[in-house]
């Protein structure tokens, strides 16, 4: 196949490539390079992958005008998958520009190349935050999410909204993801894996939100690139076919080629639990400064994964006393001696 992959320098998109090129694909690889965070580690991530046969990387932001449309018009994908955004809960309430421009704008970009140009199978990145104020446990795709709590889970709606209705009035088979606390080795900065474990080493207390007791379905990254690659596989069908054999639990649109499924470990954990799992990692024990939950967290995560299971079968489901000590040995391979520096 030949793949272009949005955000390929980002964390899920370094991974993705790497799986990707490792099956022998033509991958072409676009980042933006925003200065969210580390520039220096998507650099990184990006000189991993062009060292590797079959990949192209292009620089660019997707809101850039025609960037999309000339990029899809040269390498003609039959496969997409839009991972590149602006990411952050907390930073939305800092920089809302950053989540218009790339979210919105950029994503609409992508719509319209895709338009121009149409793929075998379209595949966007969301958020567990879309459930945002949601109470009922687990999150089930078919929930309605109209309560965001913040402007990135506002935007990220909105996208899956936009690329509905291009799914609908241009026949683009689509399906959206919506991610579940994703970790694990090259992770992001601004994630509290990696802020816990920079903050350990270097001897500082970490601010633990709602006393450890809020909890999250982690997922290890590569539990998680393994159910995007199977989804690649499986692009919905034309519009009218669910009623053949369909499950109430599916999510494929009654009148467009668009599906919405959760990728989660469906497992959530408290936060405590988390950094126990860290403290025997790196044989160091942390200094815990309790914190009320900061605008627009919620205090419990937790994925329905029927719909996914449906779709691709059983995907691995790698414990916290797995993907930790793989995190923390990637950590301290990367920064060696700079161990505390990160971030």
């Amino acid at each position: 196949m030949r793949v272009l992959v949005t955000g390929s320098a980002g964390f899920i998109g370094y991974h993705l490539c790497r799986r990707l090129l490792a099956e022998g694909h033509a991958v072409t690889g676009l980042d933006g390079f925003s200065d969210y965070y580390d520039v220096s580690l998507k650099r990184a991530r990006h000189a991993g992958l062009a060292a590797l046969p079959g990949f192209e990387a292009v620089e660019g932001r997707l809101e850039a005008p025609g960037l999309l449309g000339d990029l899809l018009g040269r390498t003609r994908p039959d496969i997409v998958v839009h991972l590149a955004a602006q990411a952050g809960v907390r930073y939305s309430l800092e920089n809302p520009q950053a989540y218009a421009d790339a979210n919105l704008i950029g994503s609409f970009n992508l719509l319209e190349a895709v338009r121009a140009h149409p793929v075998r199978h379209l595949l966007l990145a969301s958020t567990s935050s879309a459930y945002g104020g949601n109470t009922a446990l687990p999150f089930r795709e078919t929930d309605r999410a109209v309560s965001p709590l913040t402007l990135y889970a506002a935007s990220k709606l909105a996208m899956e909204a936009m690329a509905h209705s291009y799914a609908h009035l241009f026949a683009v088979p689509t399906t959206a993801f919506r991610f579940f606390t994703v970790y694990g080795p090259w992770g992001r900065p601004d994630m509290a894996l990696f802020l816990f474990t920079r903050k350990i080493l270097g001897g500082e207390p970490i601010e633990v939100f709602s006393g450890g007791t809020a909890e999250r379905d982690f997922t290890y990254v590569g539990d998680l690139v393994e159910a995007v690659r199977r989804l690649i596989d499986v692009p919905p069908p034309p519009t009218g076919l669910r009623a053949e054999g369909g499950q109430d639990f599916d999510t494929l649109s009654g009148c467009a080629p668009y599906r919405l499924v959760n990728i989660g470990g469906g497992r959530p954990v408290r936060l405590d639990a988390m950094i126990d799992e860290l403290e025997r990692a790196l044989g160091r024990k942390a200094v815990r400064i309790a914190k009320p939950l900061p605008p627009g967290d919620v205090a419990r995560t937790h994925a329905s994964t029927e719909l996914l299971r449906h779709l691709v079968g059983a995907v691995p489901e790698t414990p916290l006393s797995v993907g930790i000590p793989a995190f923390v040995a990637w950590y301290g391979g990367y920064y060696g001696s700079r161990g505390l520096g990160a971030g």
